[in-house]
């Protein structure tokens, strides 16, 4: 690595520029422009997520501090507020929805040999969705409430290395069930997910792809007892059961038989009963799969502390969206640069470290050499117990 170059232009060589250049083509993003290409679009709202800017002004400002390295930077002219504004609200947001699916792409493959100790060498994703408070005066197309205005965001995150497989992004009012209706399957993959997706058409249409799901059961779900497994009630499984549906319309929904798992937790002695197609794996690694769903969670909490989706630099929807998937784009960086350099500290403590460090001229690799210790401090997994939920 040359060690004349700062650590931001270091981290942006991880870019794949050649495919970003073909999807840029694809969209004519460029078209008709001078000052202001789509490759520095996205190295400036880069910038602004890992130097944690709040706002155009406050990262044009930055920027401009420092002119004698924005060339090292990979700026032709100086950034323009009025200028990047117009490129956030004009060019298309597919622009970088695509450029982040290339980056979750080798991501995934770069992480795919995580050991989720589960004994399973299939695909798991655990589905969520978080919502992200706007106000309804400035952002009037993102319908939520009568007097409040959000976007939610819809993600399947890949369990092996906390990897977004697939990311949607809509208004306040759509409901989280209803993604499934367009979420990708893998046959053989397990989908987790939480009782607000308990939708027995969806879950039959998914279950007919050859996927597994593994989902909580709604208190009142009606199901009859057909069969019943012995278990050790030792290990916390009260009950591993094959099951039907005894109302006619989830009859006629869910035709299939279903697996249901009651687990309680030794730690809370909460109970919580788990409905699966799987009927293969041992009970208490159902309720496992379940409890790995706590990376989501964890996800929407990390992206919304360290990225810049709380305050929002244009208020048209392509604005939101552009924002929303450079921020995305530039996790996913950041967990690829983690990966490929065998960077021990976490992803929270990797952004601390850069939020303070763009300028600095040494090795990226280097920079993280002192900062293991952190990691005590800074351990937001222990902060969520799913199943106080």
């Amino acid at each position: 690595m040359n060690y004349g170059k700062t650590i931001f232009a270091q981290i942006m060589e991880f870019v794949l520029w050649t495919s970003v250049t073909r999807i840029v083509n694809r969209y004519g993003g460029n078209a008709g422009t001078s000052r202001l290409s789509c490759a520095e679009q996205f190295r400036a709202m880069a910038f602004g997520q890992l130097t944690a800017r709040e706002s155009l002004r406050d990262l044009v400002t930055t920027l401009a501090a420092h002119p004698t390295k924005r060339y090292g930077l990979g700026f032709r002219h100086p950034v323009q507020k009025s200028t990047l504004a117009d490129a956030n609200e004009s060019r298309d947001w597919r622009i970088w929805a695509d450029v982040a699916a290339v980056l979750i792409k080798q991501a995934r493959k770069l992480y795919s040999d995580i050991d989720l100790e589960l004994n399973i060498k299939e695909a798991v994703y655990a589905l969520d969705a978080t919502t992200i408070d706007l106000c309804l005066s400035l952002f009037d197309w993102a319908h939520f409430r009568r007097a409040k205005g959000a976007v939610k965001l819809h993600t399947l995150l890949d369990l092996r290395g906390s990897i977004p497989a697939f990311i949607h992004v809509s208004d306040g009012k759509m409901h989280e069930v209803n993604v499934l209706d367009f979420l990708p399957t893998e046959p053989g993959a397990f989908y987790v997910m939480d009782r607000g997706y308990l939708d027995f058409a969806r879950l039959y249409a998914l279950s007919q792809t050859g996927a597994f799901f593994v989902i909580r059961a709604k208190h009142n779900t009606r199901l009859r007892r057909v069969y019943s497994a012995p278990n050790d009630r030792d290990t916390g499984i009260m009950c591993d059961q094959t099951v039907a549906f005894t109302g006619y319309a989830a009859q006629r929904h869910y035709p299939d038989r279903l697996r249901r798992v009651r687990f309680k937790d030794p730690d809370t002695g909460k109970t919580l009963v788990f409905l699966t197609n799987n009927f293969m794996l041992p009970p208490m690694t159902i309720a496992a799969l379940y409890k790995n769903r706590w990376q989501v969670e964890l996800f929407f909490k990390w992206i919304k502390q360290h990225l810049r989706i709380k305050k929002f630099m244009g208020n048209s929807e392509n604005a939101v969206k552009t924002q929303i998937w450079i921020a995305v784009s530039t996790y996913v960086l950041i967990a690829i640069i983690k990966k490929r350099l065998q960077i021990e500290p976490s992803l929270y403590t990797f952004l601390q470290i850069l939020s303070v460090s763009v300028f600095e001229k040494t090795q990226l690799s280097c920079a993280f050499a002192a900062s293991a210790e952190l990691e005590n401090e800074h351990e937001i997994s222990k902060q969520l117990n799913l199943f106080e939920n």
